[in-house]
């Protein structure tokens, strides 16, 4: 079964980790404005810990798929939208786009108690990216596409334990308030093929 925000049940069973300054249903498509500083982030090189990012999530069990559709107003340091697949405040992972000097690149984050940093940086400026998440037991296989169609593998990470995960939209703006997303389209369902074919 696949669950999207086009689903008024499946909508209204999702919950903010952190509800964000402003946000809106808009025909099916989720729109936000981020609040100031916040970000997803545990100690590593920069010494600090963020659980203050914006994440809109339900729960599932087991092996699954889940997909988004974004498009962002990126303009400073670290803007940051995608999808957030958390298990706890110490594990978890954060994929999408961050925004560094002003490229958009594609981005993972794993986090098991101190966060790891993965990026691609993408071929000019796209209007609008699709990240996907597979989980299979204990793996997680992160990929983007600029299209919609062909998705490219960014990382394949392990996600041990915790069989009922939170997952959903994710973003953030470390450096500033406001920055502005629309989630177009997201979906989940659960899935028992391999995470990377």
């Amino acid at each position: 079964m696949v669950n999207s925000f086009s689903e008024a049940n499946f909508w209204s069973t999702m919950q903010w980790h952190n509800p964000p300054a402003e946000w809106s249903d808009r025909n099916g498509q989720l729109w936000v404005k981020t609040g100031l500083k916040s970000d997803f982030w545990r100690t590593t090189h920069y010494g600090f810990i963020r659980d203050s990012g914006h994440f809109y999530h339900c729960a599932i069990s087991g092996n699954f798929r889940a997909r988004v559709c974004f498009s962002g107003q990126y303009q400073d340091l670290y803007d940051q939208a995608g999808l957030m697949v958390r298990a706890s405040e110490t594990h978890w992972l954060k994929c999408g786009i961050e925004y560094v000097e002003g490229v958009q690149y594609a981005s993972a984050v794993v986090t098991r108690d101190r966060s790891d940093w993965s990026v691609a940086p993408l071929p000019g400026q796209p209007e609008r990216v699709w990240f996907e998440v597979r989980r299979k037991d204990e793996a997680i296989a992160i990929l983007y596409s600029l299209n919609g169609e062909q998705f490219t593998l960014l990382r394949l990470a392990d996600f041990p334990e915790d069989p009922t995960v939170q997952v959903g939209p994710v973003c953030a703006s470390p450096e500033r308030a406001h920055f502005e997303v629309i989630f177009e389209a997201f979906m989940i369902e659960s899935c028992s093929k391999p995470v990377v074919d």
